[in-house]
């Protein structure tokens, strides 16, 4: 089966289509500036990337110029759309009426709608994706597969914060966690790679990107995550704070005259590393050669970055009653071998020891371990794009 993988951001369009027998793309690419002025970046197998400037007003046009481009005779990897089998849409947030993936109906699309409140910039888009697929696509079976629903086998003690119980009883008000399709994935890949039984094995997955998340992962299942309510609870991340005293909002709002919502764009896009570090930059190579060239902000920045991943990965060890593997994934997971040792000075006391030689990896699987390290120490590239063609392709069938 070839699955066209579609995720809607409020102004962009990320897709890949993907052959499912064997897991290869076989063309993908970027819409960018949706109703503005419009950029395409399209990259088939094998060919040369091209980019292009069509206008695009709205997500149906973006999508409709995205089939285009699959089934260009010059450009494409598709003689028609009759060759895609069905298309997988990634849907940020399934609150708790989504504990897996399932196939659009009406029913799930007013279901995921009520969810918009919990995303309110992230579902919208995504809903705008798939009735532009609906209709574009007519008969084409349609699945969502959601950010969330990998986390919602947490217990009641992981999920609730300490706000009187009506706040979650009336409002839904929880943590539900995100980077679930990476988690799944990358906690399967690491049980494969180890030649052991996910359900025999305790994993922490550590994603970490511009966005960042750990998720501690008991017999393939989540059983607590680092997200929250919303994707700003947890680590530091590029420009979002994570974990902080929510009496900070107050303070801050008091002191610049500001109200709620403004201090939380402010925890949103102004803080994290990119705060940390006055202003630097969100981008971990900018802070980390400021850091080289002496600025004490940067170095701050990293080290406090550092020890909230490490912090994390010590709760979840205790959260699990002991850990098997630890897998380090997204960008700067995948990519920063001194972020990972940095990370690794910290994890002796669990009996994770990181080989500096075999640490010298970037964007490939291997287990960065030393012989005698206790618990495996894995880089595994994440592919969230392959696990939602994996749903996909399950229920469709």
């Amino acid at each position: 089966m070839k699955v066209l993988v579609i995720n809607c951001g409020s102004s962009s369009l990320k897709y890949q289509l993907i052959d499912s027998d064997t897991e290869d793309v076989l063309a993908k690419g970027l819409c960018e500036r949706i109703g503005i002025d419009g950029a395409l970046t399209h990259e088939p197998a094998g060919k040369d990337k091209i980019k292009t400037t069509p206008a695009m007003p709205d997500h149906k046009t973006a999508i409709g110029i995205v089939l285009e481009q699959l089934t260009d005779k010059e450009n494409g990897v598709i003689a028609s759309l009759d060759e895609i089998s069905a298309v997988g849409h990634r849907v940020v947030h399934g609150g708790e009426k989504f504990t897996k993936s399932c196939i659009i109906t009406e029913d799930v699309l007013k279901e995921i709608e009520e969810c918009n409140v919990f995303a309110p910039l992230h579902n919208p888009a995504a809903l705008i994706g798939i009735e532009a697929c609906r209709e574009l696509m007519k008969n084409k079976p349609m699945v969502a597969v959601f950010d969330t629903a990998f986390h919602q086998t947490m217990p009641e003690k992981a999920f609730l914060y300490g706000i009187p119980r009506k706040y979650y009883d009336e409002d839904g008000i929880r943590r539900y966690g995100f980077h679930g399709t990476s988690h799944q994935f990358v906690s399967r890949e690491a049980a494969k790679m180890l030649g052991k039984d996910i359900k025999d094995i305790n994993i922490i997955v550590c994603h970490l990107g511009n966005g960042a998340s750990v998720t501690a992962v008991k017999g393939g299942e989540s059983v607590d995550t680092s997200m929250g309510l919303t994707p700003l609870e947890g680590l530091i991340m590029g420009t979002r704070s994570g974990d902080l005293d929510p009496a900070i909002l107050e303070f801050i709002a008091n002191k610049e005259n500001k109200t709620v919502s403004e201090v939380v764009s402010i925890l949103n896009k102004e803080s994290g590393v990119l705060g940390m570090s006055s202003g630097i930059s969100s981008d971990f190579r900018d802070v980390k050669a400021a850091k080289a060239e002496g600025n004490k902000a940067a170095e701050a920045a990293m080290a406090a970055y550092v020890y909230r991943v490490a912090k994390y990965i010590g709760a979840y060890t205790v959260a699990m009653n002991g850990v098997d593997a630890i897998a380090f994934t997204a960008g700067l997971g995948e990519n920063d071998d001194a972020t990972r040792a940095a990370i690794g000075e910290y994890l002796d006391c669990i009996g994770a020891k990181i080989d500096a030689q075999k640490n010298d990896v970037h964007g490939k699987a291997a287990v960065i371990s030393t012989d005698d390290s206790r618990v495996k120490v894995l880089c595994i590239p994440t592919n969230e794009e392959v696990m939602i063609a994996r749903d996909t392709v399950a229920l469709v069938k």
